[in-house]
């Protein structure tokens, strides 16, 4: 569990980070470097959960080394479901992490949403509903390991 008080915010008690994989911990389907080893790190105090459309197929495989839950979207609304999926978890007890438009949702649903720019961009959307917009999958992964960074970027 990753626990805050973060004043004007309140209290975080996170159990789960429900990520996206297309562009957020990936570019074209192959995972940034140094990504697999700050999920193994979170792996021992969060649920790692990927929810993803997996656009290039990979997930799977790129994975593998990473103690997670991983669900791959089928279907239409994608971003429907993976509100759905935080909303089953607990949102209160989510941090969730994506770029694209089918993250709005997600990221919006979770008591902390970050937001990535990534190689593949952030849709505006996704920016707009989440708490915090980092450059990368590795800032907001490293956030969550210096959880006071956390509490330093949303206090008020």
């Amino acid at each position: 569990m990753l626990e805050l008080e973060i004043p004007g915010f309140g209290t975080v008690r996170a159990e789960h980070l429900v990520s996206d994989f297309t562009g957020t911990l990936a570019v074209d389907g192959k995972l940034l470097s140094g990504v697999e080893e700050q999920l193994a790190v979170l792996a021992k105090s969060l649920n790692i959960h990927i929810v993803t459309s997996d656009t290039f197929g990979m997930v799977r495989s790129e994975m593998e080394r990473v103690p997670c839950v991983i669900v791959i979207l089928s279907g239409t609304d994608h971003d429907l479901q993976k509100e759905e999926y935080v909303r089953k978890l607990d949102p209160g007890k989510v941090i969730a992490i994506g770029n694209g438009k089918n993250d709005r949702k997600m990221l919006k649903a979770a008591r902390i949403g970050i937001a990535v720019s990534g190689g593949e961009g952030c849709a505006v959307d996704a920016l707009l509903s989440a708490d915090i917009h980092v450059r990368s999958a590795g800032e907001g992964l490293n956030l969550l390991m210096h959880p006071n960074r956390v509490k330093a970027t949303l206090r008020f």
